[in-house]
């Protein structure tokens, strides 16, 4: 009964075989870092259905892996979305003085994010940037060093 067919097991052998060799293929430390710092960076804007395109193309510039920089962008999704950018709003509000205030969800459907005016848009951009930054280094820095202690690690017991 908990036993698949053999046809399920070679196409999951297959596939699993496939993201190790996407996961490893661009290559160092430094590389999956900088890979994964782009994405987060770029996730914590809030430009739905571009984060993945700016996220892989940032990767491009700092020469980081492009995966994990797809991955990173999902930072933000339908669940973490909203109050990441509240909090992002408020960050901004907070180096900007006070604002107009968060709009109601209600608001946000029936004019969209970028029609509040340039007082919510601008206090967004900032807190995005500088929370995208914090994250980028924080995240990014943390893998790096994991993967570097992961390899010691390694080396210290062959």
């Amino acid at each position: 009964m908990g036993r698949r067919p053999r046809r399920t097991q070679t196409w999951w052998r297959f596939l699993r075989q496939r993201l190790l060799w996407l996961w490893h293929h661009e290559g160092s430390h430094g590389q999956r870092a900088r890979g994964l710092a782009a994405g987060v960076f770029t996730g914590c804007y809030p430009f739905f259905g571009l984060q993945i395109v700016l996220g892989v193309g940032l990767a491009s510039l700092v020469r980081g892996n492009h995966l994990l920089a797809a991955a990173g962008t999902w930072i933000s999704n339908p669940i973490t979305s909203l109050p990441l950018y509240w909090f992002n709003y408020q960050v901004g509000s907070w180096l900007m003085g006070p604002g107009p205030g968060f709009p109601s969800l209600q608001q946000v459907q029936e004019q969209g994010l970028w029609d509040l005016g340039l007082a919510f848009t601008s206090r967004l951009m900032l807190g995005s940037t500088l929370v995208g930054v914090i994250s980028a280094l924080l995240l990014g820095g943390g893998y790096w060093w994991m993967l570097k202690r992961r390899q010691h690690r390694r080396h210290r017991n062959a």
